[in-house]
């Protein structure tokens, strides 16, 4: 491939890349309208089903990249829209442990599950090959928006 044509292909993955964030921060504004949300709410919603387990506050703020304090106030709304509560940790009694509520997150979970339905279906054509390119850039692009992140936080750029 000529220089000129990879330029072209670059400039234009550029423009694809910039649309579909927009079309997702306006997806994850919707939904956390929808839901009575802030949207940072619903992501780390989101992060934290992830998560797979309960966790701390500061471990909140790591995951969305809040500050402790800011992380605090979202877990502070998350408990007021009821979905998440705080536990002591049995293991340690000085420790407080944020743990979603399952049937709120069920809530969350069958409204994604309306809402992307037709997601998996967008891959049907795909062969395998392909779709394993598509989960390496997803996770290149997740681990590069976190250096970004990072850096933005500390005034680097």
């Amino acid at each position: 491939m000529s220089g000129n044509a990879r330029s072209r292909l670059l400039a234009e993955l550029s423009g694809v890349s910039r649309r579909y964030m927009a079309s997702y921060a306006l997806f994850n504004q919707a939904l956390a309208d929808h839901l009575g949300l802030h949207p940072t709410d619903l992501q780390c919603l989101n992060l934290l089903t992830l998560e797979g387990a309960p966790v701390t506050t500061g471990r909140v703020a790591e995951l969305t990249g809040l500050t402790t304090g800011s992380a605090t106030r979202l877990v502070d709304r998350l408990e007021r829209a009821g979905y998440v509560v705080r536990e002591r940790d049995a293991a340690d009694r000085r420790k407080v442990l944020v743990t979603t509520v399952p049937e709120k997150v069920a809530e969350f979970g069958a409204v994604w599950d309306r809402l992307g339905g037709g997601w998996v279906a967008l891959f049907d054509d795909l062969d395998d090959s392909q779709l394993a390119v598509i989960i390496e850039h997803m996770r290149r692009t997740t681990e590069f928006s976190g250096t970004q992140v990072a850096r933005l936080r500390g005034g680097e750029v």
